[in-house]
């Protein structure tokens, strides 16, 4: 069933057809005016004009039109053609008692089935997770839970919504590791060019060891042009399957995504594939031969392209299949991944969660796969993202000056959390196993909802102190305020029976008009592919419960009948802040 708002929005927008004037000025919104109306249709004013006629005129003419019991709603002209709705109290009980009945789906609307592959996480072979990492795969699986959520596959046993973690295990860096190693320990077995196995089971390095390893390779590899000579060998040797090469690989891989699983594992944070670059090796040779005969390619200064600019955009750089002197780029592999992922996934939609700074190269792709026919008719979008900053407005770093570990953010977001716990009256009463986990679902909470509260476009300063508080918008305050409505809950020894009766207070009518925006939030955030919605509306429904409890004598109250109904606005307050915070992947904890 269509939500509230889309429901009126209809109905303006048949009265308007019916009164000869595009549809499109029917579209009706919550007012900015609460103390005049609930709602708002301003199309009047835009289609007078288009039409020369008066606006109070056209107003009136689609209210004397508007099919809507006037029994039920309450319709008002304002100013110089504002048409002003309000819903009458029996209304506005009896939608809030229907979405309460709805515990599936608390009014959404299931969306029609499409095949979408998410592109987040996107770490790389031989370098732990740190805050760089954090923004891509937080915002990424908030995307694929709404996305599940809305197409009603929160199980994925559809296979609907695939989250893809391309994995940067492939080219030069891995022939720095190999030549790195060998110089460290030329005897290893993958070194002798004689041998073709087996090999050793056991990796020769750990993660340690490669990510000590990988910065000194890789200043090497920039600084001595025999070195760089050496790397591109080992290269070019392992592409071409030299098994001691592939075999080593492998150990830097599987050690790697060890290491990585642990860090996603504890976010929370899953992937259906592992697709890395290394995956598209194979399918590259055939895609450029393919877009060679269809006269897709050009040479340039012995460099295979395809050529990309446009009468609008002249100055636009050309997509490099092939370097002059041979070997493959980033556009490549990113090319046969567009491919794949439409052949093979059969992707309708496939959404990059990348860094803004990566928006020219995925503009290449996106246009060249187009151009070429790769991508079919699947829709590609850059959802990008700013930087998270410290308090001195740049990078988040350590103290020390260095990249921070995401496993040490954790720890100290946990810290922090534990240390807000330790301040609160009812902390004698849990174990210290209870203390612990409470911190780090807190602790997680407060990382995560840093992030998804903001704009994902924008840059943002991550101030501990501040989002690790229990009061203001932040992931703490929303869980304590779900523990807080479940103890009431509990007190009341209530078990979700009773109808919601009409609102006899502000409070409880802003509430049940708050409680019935959440279809068109979570709508919002899904066609936006923005989370940060999701966080105004979990905080706003706080403000309003706050408002609610205070004025509402809830466990006092005496007529049974009016005391369920405002336990049962209780408990659809629950459910919905759960929700909210399950798609921003935040778990609530039992008690806090």
């Amino acid at each position: 069933m269509p939500s509230l708002r889309k429901q009126l929005s209809q109905a303006f927008q048949t009265a308007f057809i019916q009164a000869g004037l595009d549809p499109k000025y029917g579209d009706v919104s919550v007012s900015d005016r609460p103390d005049l109306a609930q709602f708002q249709c301003n199309g009047a004013l835009a289609a007078a004009k288009a039409q020369k006629k008066n606006p109070r005129e056209v107003a009136q003419k689609i209210l004397d039109t508007v099919e809507l019991c006037k029994d039920r709603f309450q319709f008002s002209l304002a100013g110089p053609g504002f048409i002003n709705i309000v819903l009458t109290d029996d209304e506005l009980a009896q939608r809030t008692q229907e979405q309460a009945q709805d515990k599936r789906r608390m009014g959404c609307d299931v969306q029609p089935a499409k095949k979408i592959v998410i592109d987040f996480g996107g770490p790389n072979v031989a370098k732990t997770m740190h805050v760089g990492h954090l923004r891509s795969s937080i915002i990424g699986d908030s995307l694929q839970r709404i996305c599940r959520w809305m197409l009603d596959d929160e199980n994925n046993s559809k296979q609907l919504v695939i989250g893809d973690n391309h994995l940067g295990d492939w080219g030069s860096p891995m022939g720095m590791l190999i030549c790195e190693l060998k110089r460290r320990h030329p005897n290893l077995p993958y070194f002798d060019p004689a041998k073709t196995g087996p090999y050793p089971t056991e990796s020769p390095v750990t993660m340690t060891d490669l990510e000590e390893m990988y910065p000194l390779a890789a200043a090497k590899f920039k600084a001595d042009e025999n070195e760089k000579a050496d790397v591109l060998r080992a290269t070019d040797e392992l592409q071409k399957g030299r098994p001691g090469y592939l075999a080593l690989w492998k150990h830097f891989v599987s050690v790697t995504r060890t290491d990585l699983e642990r860090d996603f594992g504890s976010l929370g944070i899953q992937f259906d594939h592992w697709l890395g670059e290394s995956f598209y090796e194979a399918l590259m040779p055939k895609m450029i031969e393919s877009l060679k005969k269809q006269g897709m390619t050009e040479m340039s200064e012995g460099a295979l392209i395809i050529p990309l600019a446009t009468t609008e955009e002249p100055e636009l750089p050309p997509l490099i299949l092939e370097k002059s002197g041979g070997g493959y780029l980033y556009h490549t592999s990113d090319m046969a991944t567009v491919e794949y992922r439409v052949n093979h996934f059969k992707a309708e939609l496939i959404l990059y969660v990348i860094d803004k700074r990566q928006s020219l190269h995925l503009k290449q792709v996106f246009m060249a796969s187009r151009k070429t026919g790769l991508a079919k008719n699947a829709e590609m979008i850059h959802t990008a993202f700013g930087t998270m900053n410290g308090t001195d407005g740049k990078p988040f770093r350590t103290r020390a000056g260095g990249v921070l570990k995401l496993k040490d953010l954790i720890q100290m977001v946990t810290d922090e959390a534990k240390k807000r716990l330790t301040e609160m009256d009812k902390i004698g009463e849990y174990s210290e196993r209870e203390v612990d986990e409470i911190s780090k679902q807190v602790g997680i909470a407060t990382l995560k909802y840093a992030d998804l509260k903001n704009n994902r476009t924008s840059d943002y300063v991550f101030d501990l102190a501040q989002f690790s508080q229990f009061e203001g918008n932040t992931g703490p305050y929303l869980q304590y305020a779900v523990v807080r409505i479940q103890s009431l809950i509990n007190k009341a020894n209530f078990i979700g029976s009773g109808s919601i009766q009409p609102p006899q207070t502000a409070s409880e009518r802003t509430l049940m008009l708050t409680l019935l925006r959440l279809p068109d939030v979570i709508q919002r955030a899904y066609e936006l592919y923005e989370p940060h919605h999701l966080c105004d509306y979990g905080f706003t429904l706080s403000q309003a419960f706050n408002s609610f409890y205070n004025e509402c004598h809830i466990i006092s109250e005496q007529d049974p009948d009016r005391k369920a109904s405002l336990l049962r606005l209780c408990a659809q307050t629950r459910n919905q802040l759960i929700l909210v915070l399950r798609l921003l992947g935040i778990e609530v904890p039992e008690k806090m």
